[in-house]
């Protein structure tokens, strides 16, 4: 059976785009999977708010994330692609992270050039280590994966510190360095966009957030300029969210749940969501 990993490499090197939909938990992912999407990503942003309750502001720990998503890649078939922040320390740190998210389940993992406690990627306030500094670590990445499959991408914030051109120069940098995808986060404009395509020689992440700095594309857009993974990782627990606080709402202002019923699943249709009936089939297999 083939590996998640190289089912993701295969697709990066084949015609097209790969179109990623945030998973922030284990149902989520089962989800993306029934609807037919050919991988997810696992953020810090929303790993953060969902085990923390906090904003991404560099308090996860490794040991948090890694148990985290694996749970999310247990739960479906599809190549999860998993962010590990600056890789929790130095290049020794991150031979460890890579190896932690191996075993994790994880067909790829991307590691950026911040300074500890990172941040999100569109907050103001980032601050980034030297280029050769984060180069040694995607070099560490690289040397320590035990799956040759396992794709490293490498991303730079430099774009929000200084400009493009240092984006840009860092990106090629990264990929000398071993990286098998580069993703410059935040660019501001389509023409900045159209720019990391065509002047960095890597395939390509672009992340695509709801009321970030970069333009707000559809997947159509961004494979016919070139992206070869597209990331809509946050708009999901947006909805999720608000769904929540409205659902509540609802509760607390009229004492009952009626009037929500048509934005929920049944019982029964959640069941099957989550595989019950599977559960049922194995009872009855060793009873």
């Amino acid at each position: 059976m083939e590996s998640r990993s190289k089912a993701l490499r295969k697709a990066l090197e084949s015609p097209g785009m790969v179109l990623a939909v945030g998973a922030f938990d284990a149902l989520s992912a089962r989800i993306a999977e029934r609807l037919g999407f050919r991988a997810v990503i696992t953020g810090g942003y929303t790993t953060s708010a969902s085990l923390l309750g906090k904003p991404d502001w560099g308090l996860l720990t490794q040991t948090e994330m890694v148990r985290h998503i694996g749970y999310v890649a247990e739960a479906c078939n599809l190549p999860l692609i998993a962010d590990a922040d600056t890789g929790y320390g130095n290049p020794i740190n991150v031979r460890r992270t890579v190896r932690e998210f191996e075993k994790a389940g994880v067909a790829a993992i991307f590691l950026e050039d911040q300074v500890h406690p990172k941040r999100c990627g569109h907050m103001e306030g980032k601050q980034v280590i030297p280029a050769e500094e984060h180069a040694q670590k995607i070099r560490a990445a690289a040397d320590a994966r035990t799956d040759d499959d396992l794709v490293i991408i490498a991303r730079t914030d430099a774009r929000s510190v200084y400009d493009l051109d240092e984006a840009i120069r860092r990106c090629r940098l990264y990929r000398e360095a071993g990286a098998d995808v580069t993703f410059v986060e935040a660019p501001r404009s389509v023409e900045e966009l159209r720019r990391i395509v065509s002047e960095i020689d890597a395939p390509q992440v672009a992340n695509m957030i709801e009321g970030g700095r970069t333009p707000f594309l559809n997947a159509g857009e961004l494979e016919n300029m070139g992206f070869k993974i597209a990331f809509y990782t946050l708009g999901v627990y947006y909805a999720v969210a608000k769904t929540v606080h409205d659902f509540m709402s609802c509760l607390k202002s009229t004492g009952t749940t009626e009037g929500f019923s048509d934005r929920m699943f049944s019982f029964d249709e959640f069941n099957e969501l989550v595989g019950l009936h599977e559960m049922q089939e194995l009872e009855r297999k060793y009873r």
